[in-house]
């Protein structure tokens, strides 16, 4: 399962990479961990031997006894601690010993000739006299056996060689060795299998952000990552992070793609705006042009006509030019401006233009704002004009001028048709005309772009039969109130 695993993710994969470096911590700690406990038992089991072996040269050197004297039986005896001298075999015993002399040759002691594993000793032993004056016992190998040597002098100059076996150390070790091995290669698989798991239902959640990213550039946009059940606080803040750039991402998209459609009706109307007038103008040329014009009062009516588009034209024009200054964010000419005086100018107009109609102002006294004077009397010009166009004639009208908590809100009000929902969802948008009414349906939105440039706002409240309200509110810090 690991090796297909890894197969599929690759050992540079960042799962492969955790799983690796595990793997390679715990093996690192494995291998000091068997090598500090197999020197500790090797020090200890030697500690032993030497310990023993040192013992025994100590009571061998306190007998003050030579080797003729160690050839009587009481004295062979007390040397040989019942071992068997005519031991011939390997050499398979615990200790050994053997007395040599100066030369380093194995003595016979009484009745009894040097044992194979005692010439073995002797010729293992290059020095018997150095042995003699060491702290430490000697590491030897007698027939291929390890031993642990250490030397006795004697007061005739001979040397008496005690050895002490170090083979089962040697396999106990060995043993050791091999079963820190089995279970150290066990744990290194068991944390591996392990590590992969966790690895790969802590890694979940960047396998979705994969599959999310994925699925967003083939076009699904609204897709999110999903949260975990258990999450880690680094992945889960990454989590957050990108579904929320992932939004925005979103909204940028869905506001480009809006504001391009947008740009394409805008083009497309503001064409068909100006392409209107210019054929009428253009009929008109052509009728000129080929003498069909004959009567003077004919050449009058065309040249009025032309002139009336040729106007109609300019004042498109002028509101594009408007709004795109708008657009631009211009720098207004602020100063102080008596909005009071503005709303009762507005409501004058509109009687001159339509005497019959009722007109109710409410802005007594002076409300002073600090405003670009001319944007401020567009403002009221489009409201004023929009009510003219696309109200009857009898309609009454209500210019309401008033300043609560800080800020100043400029209210027109009609009594006319009102507009359906979704005619008011886009009264703001550019060209709209409800209903396909008169205009060139940029009042409103030229309206919009003056208040937003102020910092204020535009809201409407409208419902079919119940008139059209416009509400303009300007900011607490371009307001100043005096009497």
């Amino acid at each position: 399962m690991i090796l297909k695993h890894c197969r599929a993710h690759g050992v540079h994969s960042l799962r492969g990479k955790l799983t690796v470096a595990n793997v390679a911590l715990l093996a690192l700690g494995i291998v000091v961990a068997t090598a500090v406990s197999l020197m500790g038992m090797r020090y200890y089991l030697l500690d032993q031997v030497d310990s023993e072996l040192l013992r025994m040269r100590d009571s061998l050197e306190s007998t003050q006894l030579t080797a003729r004297q160690i050839d009587s039986l009481s004295a062979l005896a007390f040397v040989r601690e019942g071992r068997a001298p005519e031991a011939q075999g390997p050499p398979d015993a615990d200790s050994l010993f053997a007395v040599v002399d100066a030369e380093g040759r194995a003595l016979t002691l009484g009745t009894f000739e040097p044992t194979a594993n005692q010439r073995a000793l002797a010729a293992a032993v290059d020095d018997p006299r150095a042995l003699t004056g060491d702290a430490d016992p000697r590491d030897v190998t007698v027939d291929d056996s390890p031993f642990r040597v250490i030397g006795a002098s004697l007061p005739d100059g001979s040397v008496i060689l005690v050895a002490g076996s170090t083979d089962a150390l040697h396999k106990g070790m060995a043993k050791a060795l091999k079963l820190d091995l089995f279970f150290g290669v066990l744990l290194l698989a068991l944390l591996a299998v392990l590590t992969m798991l966790s690895v790969r239902r802590r890694l979940r959640p960047l396998e979705d952000m994969v599959e999310t990213s994925s699925a967003i550039a083939e076009g699904d946009l609204a897709r999110r990552v999903p949260s975990n059940h258990h999450p880690t606080q680094e992945v889960e803040q990454l989590r957050l992070a990108l579904n929320s750039m992932l939004q925005q991402v979103e909204v940028a998209y869905r506001t480009r793609e809006r504001s391009a459609a947008q740009l394409r009706r805008f083009v497309a109307d503001a064409s068909h705006e100006l392409r209107t007038p210019l054929s009428a103008i253009r009929g008109y040329l052509q009728l000129y042009d080929k003498g069909m014009l004959r009567e003077p009062a004919e050449r009058k009516r065309a040249w009025d006509r032309m002139t009336g588009e040729a106007d109609r034209m300019g004042r498109l024009v002028d509101e594009l030019l408007t709004l795109a200054r708008l657009d631009q964010q211009p720098e207004l000419r602020f100063r102080n401006v008596d909005l009071s005086r503005l709303v009762r100018d507005a409501a004058e107009d509109l009687r001159a233009q339509q005497p019959g109609r009722p007109v109710s102002v409410s802005a007594e006294g002076a409300v002073l704002v600090r405003a670009d004077e001319s944007g401020l009397r567009q403002v009221l010009g489009n409201l004023v004009a929009n009510v003219r166009t696309h109200t009857p004639a009898d309609v009454a009208v209500v210019l309401d001028l008033e300043r609560v908590d800080g800020v100043v809100r400029v209210r027109v009000a009609d009594e006319g048709p009102g507009l359906a929902e979704e005619d008011a969802a886009r009264i703001f948008d550019r060209f709209f005309r409800a209903g396909g009414g008169a205009g060139s349906g940029l009042g409103m939105a030229i309206v919009q772009g003056v208040a937003a440039a102020h910092g204020g706002e535009v809201t409407v409240r409208t419902s079919p039969g119940s008139g059209l309200t416009v509400t303009v509110t300007l900011p607490a810090g371009l307001c100043e109130m005096s009497s």
